[in-house]
């Protein structure tokens, strides 16, 4: 089957943030302990307590940004009760999230430590639910001010002289649920309570985050959006794809043909929702100052047998590797508003780049595609339309192909990154890709594919390689095309030199 995607390469558009490529990192399951974390004293290889094959594989994928410390735990998360000697520092119930004890060994501190050695973004989340505003006040301050006063002090005696940087900060998470149960009238009343003590003490902007709706609860943004749009800086989204309904779900590796379309049109509607709340957002940002910032997305499916329901484990296999390439593809191409995102969740938890096991090591097939799409990062985004047939079983059908394109300019060349994804379960396709309005000859081109026989493959800790990307071949056919060979459920970069 023949396919053709066509690149104008004088449609220049927005620039894509590279902190769309963002991650996020709760107070859940392994995500933290285990995860990015195991101590000074671990027989694990580590780095001042990070491990260092987690640090090694975030900072393979370029990692923008984290988001840290939730999630339903950032409001219930008490900054003060993880600062200080680790001896002394309070044990609480993370109630969200099994019911275990949380020693609070890891906070401010080893967060932001975490994000010196990743050299990313930090993201984070303050407690609006249970917290008050003057204790988002103090920590505020305790990160950020240079000067001379009770929390700068405190955090000096911490070990910490000088104020950090911080480029984000969400005010409340999930506040029309697990985050306070609010109206929107509430919540934006309470936004602007909150934020107006959330400082810029240097000269280092902070971007306010206000927690946006749940999917499609499109009241919600326009609430938001009419009675505090000047006060932010971002309004968050969340979306969750899954298979059936919510209280349905099956494990990652259980799916059927139907499933796996099923799964594939939820990834779509992503597209959906951000360009329907994007609207509501142009109606009181013409200008789109105010980014979508969409902080939990990815797949959502039932725990792996056996482990702790609270965890969140799941696996990783080819099908959420596509539901990732449909997603980072649809980010990419609204990046006029879309400039933060984050996948949920970092390590071990829900569609994990990165899965650990003592000191075992997984790249997940979604590992892979944020590898290849790293490219797209600070590029900017080519108009590309795709003339594709539909794929699909019984009444449900989804576009074959998805696709982004961009370009970087260095030293007077060019160079073209498309992103595509084949979401026929069972068909190959030949796919064209020309480069309308390409002033130049095409000088060189070359391909990556991240698929592998069966849609429910895995890489696990016994093997781990057998999703990876791998070498495709490409063709250039003409001065401004190039042609591949596209296999069945599979997730591909063309790079294109000119």
């Amino acid at each position: 089957m023949n396919e053709t995607v066509i690149v104008d390469v004088n449609q220049k558009k927005s620039t894509i943030s590279p902190d769309i490529y963002g991650h996020f990192s709760e107070h859940l399951g392994r995500c933290i302990y285990g995860g990015f974390w195991v101590g000074e004293k671990s027989p694990v290889p580590n780095v001042n307590g990070y491990r260092k094959d987690v640090l090694k594989a975030f900072k393979d994928i370029a990692i923008p940004n984290l988001r840290w410390p939730g999630g339903c735990f950032a409001d219930e998360y008490h900054w003060k009760d993880g600062i200080g000697p680790k001896e002394i520092r309070k044990r609480m119930i993370n109630t969200h999230w099994g019911g275990v004890v949380e020693d609070n060994s890891f906070g401010t501190h080893e967060f932001m430590g975490l994000c010196d050695e990743l050299g990313c973004k930090p993201y984070i989340c303050g407690n609006v639910g249970s917290g008050t505003v003057q204790e988002m006040d103090e920590w505020v301050e305790y990160m950020t001010f240079s000067g001379e006063s009770p929390m700068s002090k405190l955090r000096e005696q911490n070990g910490r002289k000088d104020a950090w940087r911080l480029p984000f900060f969400g005010v409340g998470n999930e506040n029309w649920g697990c985050g306070g149960n609010m109206r929107p009238e509430f919540y934006a009343d309470q936004y602007r309570r909150f934020q107006t003590y959330v400082r810029q003490y240097g000269p280092d902007k902070i971007l306010k985050i206000a927690g946006g709706p749940n999917v499609d609860d499109y009241n919600w943004t326009d609430v938001l959006m009419r009675n505090a749009h000047w006060l932010m800086d971002g309004l968050s989204l969340h979306y969750y794809t899954y298979e059936y309904r919510w209280e349905d779900k099956r494990p990652a590796t259980v799916f059927d043909d139907e499933g796996w379309y099923r799964v594939m049109k939820n990834a779509y509607r992503m597209d959906e929702l951000v360009r329907r709340h994007g609207e509501i957002m142009d109606k009181y940002d013409p200008a789109k100052r105010v980014s979508l910032v969409v902080d939990e997305w990815g797949c959502w499916h039932q725990v792996e047998p056996g482990t702790n329901p609270g965890f969140l484990y799941q696996q990783n296999t080819v099908r959420d590797a596509l539901v990732a390439g449909i997603e980072l593809n649809i980010f990419n191409n609204h990046s006029d508003r879309v400039r933060i995102a984050n996948i949920a969740q970092a390590v071990n938890v829900l569609q994990a780049p990165v899965l650990t096991e003592g000191d075992k090591i997984v790249l997940t097939p979604t590992w892979h595609v944020f590898h290849m799409y790293k490219a797209h990062q600070g590029g900017t985004l080519l108009g590309a339309t795709c003339a594709t047939a539909a794929a699909g079983t019984g009444d449900i059908s989804v576009p074959a192909l998805n696709v982004s394109a961009s370009v970087k300019t260095a030293s007077g060349a060019d160079t073209y990154t498309v992103t595509l994804c084949n979401t026929d379960v069972n068909k190959s396709r030949t796919v064209n890709i020309g480069l309308a309005g390409l002033a130049k000859n095409i000088t060189k081109a070359e391909g990556q594919v991240v698929t592998s026989g069966d849609v429910h493959d895995m890489n696990t800790f016994d093997k781990s390689d057998t999703v990876t990307e791998k070498t495709i071949g490409v063709k250039i056919t003409e001065r401004d095309t190039v042609s591949i060979e596209m296999p069945a459920h599979s997730v591909a970069a063309v790079t294109v030199y000119a």
